[in-house]
């Protein structure tokens, strides 16, 4: 669990409500450092592993004007129907429960690896969203858990079968943006041996036995996106927006690919001319050249979209 649990626990129970209610009514350190077990450059995967150029992968947008007010706070409920109809379009299902009953089995023990950068953490109001369809998918609540820097305690990461990616769209210092690639780094013992050459080979992270095909869906939470940055920890809010869409898909590069381009996109609109990112964000394509983990070409990326365009940039 996060810090200050109790917080977040009564937090969340309030929030489960809510969640449920919307669904009803709209339905559709240590002096010595362990030692890792190889470094990233050592399990960089051959050129054998590129997956085949026929393949396409799906990633969806979905926006929704109502789900901020105009202070920025978000609504439950609104959120709660975009994820549904997100993960509905995503499948192809008539039913949102349908296609959470495709991702998770009832005998699934699952872990939902969130994102708690203090600036634009993922959000709780989704986590629960989240919670609430794996146990409406039959899975019993205690063996769901939430957790980003303790997932290596964390009996529910630890045994986990099935993984819901999570975190929100904003550049990296290290890496350029924060990706649902980069969010399993704190699977590893020793995160920053990954941070090398740009974090080139962070898809080698999905090899390692703990969550290596164990992941069903993937989000970058695109409410507020952070679109610049000028450090390791930087954040300015002028150069956040209130975007309001969540991108959704099976294949995490795919899902980041799409989100570099909408951050591209935002980047010339602010700054009225390609604006290069202050570090290349590189591991998404060779997520796919050197490790086949997923699509990074954009031209076989189908995006489907719901909700208002305006403003879409993509």
């Amino acid at each position: 669990m996060k810090e200050k649990d109790g917080m977040k626990i009564s937090r969340r129970d309030f929030l489960a409500g809510v969640a449920l209610a919307g669904a009803a009514g709209t339905s559709a350190g240590c002096d010595k450092k362990p030692q890792p077990e190889s470094r990233p450059e050592e399990r960089a995967g051959p050129q054998s592993n590129k997956i085949d150029s026929n393949v396409r992968s799906r990633v969806v947008l979905v926006r929704d004007k109502r789900v901020l007010d105009e202070a920025g706070n978000i609504n439950p409920q609104v959120l709660v129907r975009m994820l549904d109809d997100g993960v509905q379009a995503l499948f192809g299902d008539p039913q949102p429960e349908i296609a959470w009953a495709r991702m998770i089995r009832p005998t699934d023990t699952v872990g939902i690896k969130s994102n708690v950068w203090r600036f634009i953490p993922s959000p709780p109001e989704l986590e629960e969203a989240i919670r609430q369809r794996v146990i409406k998918a039959g899975v019993d609540a205690q063996r769901i858990a939430i957790d980003d820097r303790g997932v290596l305690k964390n009996p529910g990461f630890t045994k986990a079968t099935a993984l819901i990616n999570v975190r929100t769209l904003r550049t990296h210092h290290w890496s350029g943006i924060g990706s649902c690639i980069k969010n399993y780094i704190m699977f590893h013992p020793q995160p920053d041996v990954w941070h090398t050459d740009s974090c080139a080979n962070l898809a080698g992270l999905w090899d390692m036995p703990i969550v290596k095909g164990k992941t069903r869906l993937n989000i970058q939470v695109a409410l507020t996106p952070l679109f610049h940055g000028k450090g390791p920890h930087h954040y300015q809010a002028s150069y956040t927006w209130p975007y309001k869409g969540l991108l959704l898909g099976e294949d995490p590069v795919a899902v980041d690919a799409t989100a570099v381009r909408l951050l591209e996109a935002k980047r010339l609109e602010f700054f009225g001319k390609e604006q290069p990112f202050s570090v290349e964000p590189k591991h998404v394509r060779i997520a796919e050249e050197k490790f086949g983990l997923g699509v990074a070409d954009r031209a076989r990326i189908d995006l489907h979209k719901i909700g208002f365009e305006d403003g879409s940039l993509i």
